[in-house]
């Protein structure tokens, strides 16, 4: 048996850890606070223990009740965990800077991303355009792991079998959706050259160029990605583009390799 084999074998399930962080993923998700019995259905809980469990957390500072309205929403003890893991992040605090310049310079709003919870993709580092456009994006920001330019790049890399995607790639909400099959070109064009182009089909009139960043084992863990207004971002931009943000994505590789990180 293999020191992996034995790892899997020997790691308990801990059910109240798993619930807990359901609770909070589902809450921080949702734009409106949440009652007990919509979040204990949504999460397939028992409500007696969601009750429970909400209690906890709410002692903890974790998420805000509203005592009038009987409902919980994410809360902002959160933020001082989130902070810290940002600042912890060495590619967030290398990649930040090199987003600044990346905005000024081709007027694109800059962000780099990195998978979290399965299925998401969370805004790590950000640089916002002075040009003003309808994407709004912050810190923390969740996004779906297959949506948009980021998501032909995780699909490209971390996908075998692509035909697999369709029932999640139906969920998917677009402006402009693509079909399945054109789709699937795409992904098949992203990992060809390197690189990722939304040109309207998520936010009309705005162009995504995502860059994946790879880990030791050949699948994307993160992204740097550029979203700018289509009419302002020309056809022959968009190469010089994805060119300077894999110069950023290999000039951070190499800072890291050097420093051991």
């Amino acid at each position: 048996m293999t020191s992996e084999q034995t790892t899997e074998t020997t790691k308990r399930q801990v059910p109240a850890v798993t619930r807990a962080l359901a609770i909070l993923r589902f809450l921080a998700r949702r734009p409106e606070p949440a009652g007990v019995n919509p979040i204990a259905r949504e999460l397939g809980l028992v409500p007696s223990t969601c009750l429970h469990i909400l209690r906890v957390l709410q002692d903890e500072g974790l998420v805000d009740f509203d005592s009038e309205t009987k409902r919980y929403s994410i809360g902002i003890g959160i933020l001082p965990l989130a902070r810290s893991a940002l600042q912890r992040n060495t590619f967030s605090t290398l990649v930040q800077p090199k987003l600044s310049e990346l905005s000024q310079k081709f007027g694109v709003t800059s962000i780099a991303t990195q998978l979290s919870e399965p299925g998401q993709m969370i805004v790590v580092a950000l640089s916002q355009s002075t040009m003003p456009f309808r994407l709004q994006v912050d810190l923390g920001s969740r996004f779906p792991s297959l949506i948009s330019a980021t998501g032909r790049l995780f699909a490209a890399y971390n996908v075998a079998n692509k035909s697999t995607l369709k029932p999640e790639f139906g969920k998917l909400v677009w402006d402009h959706p693509p079909d399945f099959e054109t789709w699937l070109e795409e992904i098949n064009e992203a990992q060809k050259r390197g690189y990722a182009i939304d040109k309207g089909t998520y936010i009309s009139g705005v162009t995504v160029v995502a860059v994946p960043v790879l880990g030791s084992n050949g699948k994307m863990v993160r992204s740097i990605v550029a979203i700018g207004i289509s009419e302002r971002l020309k056809d022959n931009q968009v190469p010089k583009l994805a060119m300077a943000i894999m110069s950023i994505r290999d000039h951070i590789q190499n800072l890291q390799i050097d420093s051991g990180g």
